[in-house]
């Protein structure tokens, strides 16, 4: 509780499904400059809003989990967005934190960037051994980006950043819309939908053979922040 009270975090989507539940545990724990930037305000895209950003808040701690992201028709639609739009705000996000003096910089990546050929249970040795799945690559390899940028800073720069990898999340306040939900919220509203109508059965994508791991938002907001407080600590 006491290094949180210290600590001036800004939190890039704190409004989202997973940054709301991150926000409220920092404030939990007794943070009492907790920065959430909006989009309206401050495009990440824009080096200059980013600049603005972090002399106007003036934080210690970045916590990045802005993200351009959907289920897998959203991926397939929108390829190159979702490949632009996440590696460009992660890149000048974490290069500006870095001449700004941010001394710690957590990023949240994605399980997508795991290839698809990968043995179960993953191992994070792994993650190199092969291209993602080819619907979510782009979104996938954009934040594995981020990944190689940390380390490299890490070497030449004695950047402290790190790089998490959530598993895919579920929980109250994720998103159900039909074109950018995930795939538990998505099979809950077809379930619904179905029910409402009548209907004995639901049709959902995929083979029924893939296995996949599901992480409850509540337990990766307490990960996220635990990681953030270790690495603060050493």
């Amino acid at each position: 509780m006491d290094f949180w009270r210290q600590q001036s975090v800004l939190v890039t989507g704190g409004a989202g499904f997973l940054g709301s539940y991150v926000v409220a545990r920092l404030r939990q724990r007794g943070c009492q400059q907790v920065f959430v930037p909006r989009r309206q305000e401050y495009d990440l895209r824009e080096k200059e809003a980013i600049v603005r950003l972090l002399h106007t808040t003036r934080p210690n701690m970045v916590i990045h989990l802005a993200a351009v992201v959907g289920g897998i028709g959203a991926n397939r639609m929108h390829p190159g967005q979702f490949f632009y739009d996440n590696a460009i705000m992660g890149i000048q996000l974490i290069e500006e934190a870095r001449r700004f003096g941010v001394e710690k910089f957590v990023c949240v990546g994605t399980i997508c960037a795991y290839p698809k050929y990968t043995p179960v249970p993953f191992q994070e040795e792994d993650l190199w051994n092969g291209y993602p799945e080819e619907t979510n690559a782009p979104y996938g390899l954009a934040k594995k980006m981020l990944l190689v940028q940390l380390q490299a800073y890490r070497q030449e720069y004695g950047f402290n950043g790190i790089f998490l990898l959530p598993v895919n999340l579920y929980g109250p306040g994720d998103d159900c819309d039909p074109e950018t939900s995930h795939v538990i919220p998505a099979i809950i509203r077809k379930c619904v939908e179905a029910r409402r109508r009548g209907e004995e059965k639901i049709v959902i994508w995929g083979t029924g053979q893939v296995s996949r791991e599901f992480l409850y938002v509540e337990d990766a907001a307490e990960g996220i922040l635990l990681a953030a407080a270790i690495v603060a600590l050493h």
